[in-house]
């Protein structure tokens, strides 16, 4: 078993440490805190390649590796989540779709822009009552002399409402017992995108509610074979789980990082709380879990770029690394004590983005679910 990163990964893990540090880090409370969207250090994202990690460079894409993806997406979320989230969304869930399920034509429409971080996508699956039964689905698009005319609403919807979206990828019902895919491009009459949603966490993130009213896009926005839509989405999911379990692990480093530095500046009874054992065992606790956590996630994407079944270990990599970073920036958040609970301290704002990841792209009861099922039960 060889568990070294190659020259490649290490590159990437070094640039983007380099770029969230001296980038979003300085800029990452300013955004939470006016809840505005990052275009500045998305564009620059865009122009290292990074709003394109994975995708091949026949697309426009850099050609990356899922391991590689993963690893960009943990060291941004090691500094902010916000800016992790919106290029998550973006790849795995909103340009993902286009790439493994599109034909031709269509790829080459819209995965240069979406590579190149010029447009970004999003991906409509959630509904009011269309959570975790994600089969649900209640939009409805119906075939009308050559266009899909689309009736409906999504919630909960990362990055379609931006200066910069582009399209957005939908579930809807095309027929009896049939959920299809279907591309809507942003501007098309009849689809209407809320004001952003207020948020515990990811401030800095887009999220809207969207809303269809006989919206009409042409037959050709199929994505794949008609009917296919929650096969389509299932594969989608789990290889979003991998983003989001890499996330997982980011918040964890970056709520230890800060812990770390704390206990070691921060003096109780003549010296450093670093020195006390109630203190080490804690960041020890952490820094063992942490590891655990992040070799998860390179399994599952190990898995997924050598065409291995990989599905159950995203599963498993989201809900460890979902718990990891919960317990991890609790204990983060209490060796800073009374100054973790004031703002200008970053792991107030760590804390507050954690419990999304319990919850997006299936929450833990859902993995479990999804677990139990591949063991056989």
């Amino acid at each position: 078993m060889n568990f070294e990163l190659s020259d490649e990964q290490e590159l990437i893990r070094k640039t983007v440490r380099d770029f969230a540090e001296s980038k979003v880090a300085p800029v990452a409370e300013e955004l939470d805190r006016e809840a505005r969207f990052p275009y500045e250090i998305v564009a620059e994202l865009a122009e290292l390649g990074l709003m394109g990690l994975p995708i091949p460079e026949e697309y426009g894409g850099a050609g990356g590796d899922t391991v590689s993806y993963a690893i960009a997406i943990e060291e941004l979320t090691r500094i902010d989540s916000s800016v992790a989230i919106t290029v998550a969304a973006h790849t795995s869930l909103g340009t993902m779709p286009i790439l493994l399920f599109g034909n031709e034509e269509q790829k080459r429409e819209w995965l240069p822009k979406l590579a190149s971080g010029q447009g970004l996508a999003a991906f409509g699956l959630t509904e009011p009552d269309a959570g975790s039964d994600a089969g649900a689905t209640r939009t409805k698009a119906e075939l009308r002399d050559g266009q899909w005319v689309i009736d409906g609403s999504k919630i909960f919807i990362t990055n379609a409402g931006t200066d910069i979206s582009a399209c957005v990828t939908i579930t809807a019902v095309t027929g009896e017992n049939e959920i299809s895919n279907i591309v809507v491009p942003n501007g098309t009459p009849g689809y209407e995108i809320s004001a952003p949603m207020k948020k515990l966490g990811w401030h800095a993130s887009d999220t809207r509610e969207l809303s269809f009213h006989s919206c009409a896009v042409p037959e050709g926005n199929l994505l794949g074979e008609r009917g296919r839509g929650f096969q389509q989405f299932m594969e989608i999911l789990n290889g979003g789980r991998i983003s989001v379990a890499a996330m997982g692990v980011g918040l964890a480093q970056g709520a230890y990082d800060l812990a770390l530095g704390y206990a070691k500046e921060r003096r109780q009874f003549g010296k450093p709380i670093a020195e006390f054992q109630a203190i080490q065992f804690q960041l020890a606790d952490m820094a063992t879990e942490i590891d655990a956590g992040r070799q998860l996630v390179y399994k599952a994407a190990w898995l997924k770029d050598h065409g291995r079944e990989y599905a159950l270990a995203a599963a498993q990599a989201k809900l460890f690394t979902g718990l990891l970073s919960n317990r991890v920036v609790n204990s983060s958040l209490q060796i800073h004590g009374g100054y973790g609970f004031m703002e200008e301290f970053a792991i107030s704002r760590l804390y507050r983005d954690q419990k999304i990841l319990e919850i997006g792209e299936g929450t833990n009861e859902v993995q479990r679910m999804v677990i139990a099922r591949h063991l056989g039960l």
